[in-house]
């Protein structure tokens, strides 16, 4: 099994009818050269501990040379549905002048981005710890020229589980991005929350990825408990506050249901990111916490969000 192929290229905005197999000795290739403008490139990274090829859209700073990598997760859908960093924000536009690898994964819906412990009849296999910090930075350090520093960032699904990934993964990420998650996965809400996502929207069975309700593994993937593991990580936490504002960029069709239903979960998500400061503050941890006067779970909210917290981040991995 080939573990690595590019789909294709493109200096934006334009797109180069280009398709290369990556075989084993993909390093000999080299990385994409500079350019004026940022490359996009599909990458296809094989998962041997899920044993299925996942997709990647890959943003490559147009200055060349050895860059940090950016691994931005989306929300619940993971990509998979169409909707993403890639496809409803400008996330292009604004790292094409940033010296720095984004790496934004499609895939992982309903999976919390975490290892299951077993396979789920309705979600497959999902190993996707594995897979976010072994087998996709391995791949991507192989073919693109970067410095081996790592920061992530996720909304929503994700938002939460960044933080558990840069746990779970001590010293791997330099930096985490939260925006618009709840950071907890344990207890009556935090329960409640996951099983929101994994059971009611995705169909799965959380008993398939952490055990049942008195499990162990609950309370070992809660950034709220697990607070102390995140010392020394650049941490950044942000949500609206439920309010519709001008920031959010709702679908017209839909724009009421969105809004009403944006609204309340945003209101839950700020609910969490409160009392997660609260619980950094009491240990002594720093953290940039931004609570904006407005916003629904909106991408117009999540790219503001992304857009804040850029500085930090980038700074703590020298982009």
């Amino acid at each position: 099994m080939l573990p690595f192929k590019v789909l294709h290229s493109a200096i934006l905005p334009r797109v180069l009818a280009a398709t290369l197999l990556v075989l084993p000795a993909w390093a000999g290739l080299g990385p994409p050269s500079a350019s004026a403008e940022a490359i996009t490139t599909r990458v296809d990274v094989y998962s041997p501990s899920m044993g299925r090829w996942v997709p990647n859209d890959v943003i490559s700073p147009a200055s060349g040379g050895p860059a940090p990598t950016f691994y931005l997760l989306s929300g619940i859908g993971g990509g998979a549905d169409g909707i993403s960093w890639f496809n409803n924000t400008g996330v292009r536009e604004f790292f094409t002048d940033k010296h720095v690898n984004v790496v934004m994964p499609i895939g992982g819906q309903y999976s919390m981005y975490t290892d299951w412990i077993a396979d789920d009849p309705v979600l497959g296999r999902n190993k996707w710890q594995t897979y976010l910090t072994s087998e996709l930075p391995a791949a991507i350090d192989s073919r693109f020229d970067t410095t081996g520093v790592n920061a992530i960032g996720g909304v929503s699904m994700a938002g939460s589980a960044v933080l558990a990934l840069a746990m779970q993964a001590p010293g791997f990420y330099r930096a985490v991005g939260s925006y618009s998650g709840c950071p907890m996965t344990s207890g009556t809400l935090g329960q409640a929350m996951v099983r929101s996502m994994v059971e009611l929207r995705g169909g799965g069975n959380a008993a398939n990825m952490w055990g049942g309700s008195s499990d162990p593994r609950w309370a070992l993937h809660d950034p709220m408990r697990n607070a102390e593991r995140l010392r020394g990580t650049e941490l950044f936490i942000s949500s609206g506050n439920g309010i519709p504002g001008a920031i959010d960029d709702h679908n017209p069709v839909l724009a009421l249901p969105q809004t009403i239903g944006g609204g309340v979960l945003e209101m839950v998500t700020n609910s969490c990111a409160v009392a997660f400061q609260n619980k950094l503050a009491s240990l002594g941890i720093p953290a940039t916490f931004s609570f904006l006067p407005y916003g629904t779970h909106s991408w117009g909210l999540f790219e503001t969000e992304l857009r804040q917290s850029w500085p930090g981040i980038g700074r703590a991995i020298g982009a």
